[in-house]
Formats: C-alpha cells, sequence, structure tokens
C-alpha cells in the first residue's frame, strides 16, 4: 500500500517576477503514460519557454524516480520538484511544471523556489489516497436494493465504478480482499445479492478519510 492522488489530473499556476508557472499534476500508473502525458503536455504548452517534470511510479521491482530541468540550470526544477514528491510519500504520479518567461532573472535560488511552490500548490488541492491491489466485483441485485447497496458503499468507502440497468441491476465495485468478505457476509442477506462474480484483479485507490 502506498500514497497517491484520487484525481486524474489537477493544474493551478503561480507568478514570480512576470514568469508563470503552471503546475499540473497526473496520476498515472506506468512509465510509459509518463512519458506520453509529458510529450503531449509539450505539445500543448509548445510556446513555453520550459517544461521540467518529476515522476514516482510503483513497479514490481519498487519506485521509479525520473526527472528533468528541461533548461532551466541544473538542480532547480525537476530535482526539488521530485523532492517533493518524495517527502509527501507520493507514488504513481507525475508532475510537471510549465514556465513561460516573463522577461526577469530568478537567480538559482528563486528557480528552487517557484518550481517548489508551483509542485506544492497543486499537491495540496489533490485528494490524498490509499493505493492497494484489490478487484473490480460485479454483483447483480433487485432494483429495491439499489439504495441500500449504495448506502454500504458510502459508508465503507467502496467506489462504485459503473451500475447497468437489465432485468436486475448489476454494480462494479472496487474492493480490496479484506472488504470483499466484510460486503459478502454483511450484504448477501441484507441487499439480496442474486450473484457476484470478480471481473478482475487490479490497483485500486481509496481516498482518505
Amino acid at each position: 500500500m502506498f500514497l497517491t492522488i484520487q484525481e486524474e489530473r489537477l493544474e493551478e499556476e503561480i507568478v514570480e517576477k512576470k514568469s508563470k508557472f503552471i503546475g499540473t499534476l497526473f496520476y498515472v500508473q506506468k512509465e510509459d503514460d509518463a512519458q506520453e502525458i509529458i510529450k503531449q503536455i509539450k505539445k500543448q504548452y509548445h510556446d513555453a519557454r520550459h517544461n521540467c517534470f518529476a515522476y514516482r511510479i510503483m513497479t514490481e521491482n519498487g519506485v521509479v524516480e525520473r526527472f528533468s530541468d528541461d533548461g532551466e540550470p541544473s538542480g532547480t526544477a525537476g530535482g526539488p520538484m521530485l523532492n517533493i514528491l518524495s517527502k509527501n510519500n507520493l507514488c504513481n504520479v507525475l508532475i510537471i511544471v510549465t514556465r513561460y518567461f516573463g522577461g526577469i532573472l530568478l537567480g538559482t535560488g528563486g528557480l528552487v523556489r517557484a518550481y517548489s511552490e508551483a509542485t506544492t500548490k497543486v499537491i495540496n488541492t489533490a485528494s490524498i489516497a490509499n493505493e492497494t491491489i484489490g478487484m473490480e466485483l460485479e454483483v447483480e441485485i433487485e432494483y429495491t436494493q439499489l439504495e441500500l447497496l449504495k448506502y454500504y458503499c458510502k459508508k465503507n468507502n467502496i467506489n462504485i465504478v459503473n451500475i447497468i440497468y437489465e432485468n436486475n441491476i448489476k454494480c462494479y465495485l472496487e474492493v480490496t480482499d479484506e472488504e470483499l468478505k466484510d460486503f459478502l457476509d454483511k450484504n448477501k442477506n441484507d441487499c439480496n445479492i442474486l450473484e457476484y462474480k470478480i471481473i478482475m484483479r487490479k490497483n485500486i485507490r481509496k481516498t482518505l478519510v
């Protein structure tokens, strides 16, 4: 289990001596995804002076860390951004800070402060979540049981991924192994679960409450 963010993308900006710094925070699970997003942001902000980045991604072999100063003086952008991700114990996240130069040099200390502030500002807007191995569960219930199921999930911080309305209702839930046992013990009778099956194993995120 490790900490990550619940949102897929967040953006904040600061202005320092007429330079604009746009901090964009992403949830990512793979390095390939991070690199593709970096390409997209560089294309989106093609007229910016710098698009610096840092990311930390959990793999089977541990945490992979990468960063880039993207033309800023060495150690003034990507490194401090990565350090903030690490101090907040965040994984599976990518931070990109885009700089539009305002004509006034900030110096190395000023750059470190600006990139750090932009990173911290966008992290502070995020909903921090625990990420762990779990599963997606398909549960079939009668229409009359839907509100009971929704109430249980809300009370126990279980995410409902999707609801399909057919002859009966199929709900798709994200649960951990422990939550699955508790859920079935509590709900098989209370919510009149007709059928259930595990769709797939997957990483799931639980917002801290």
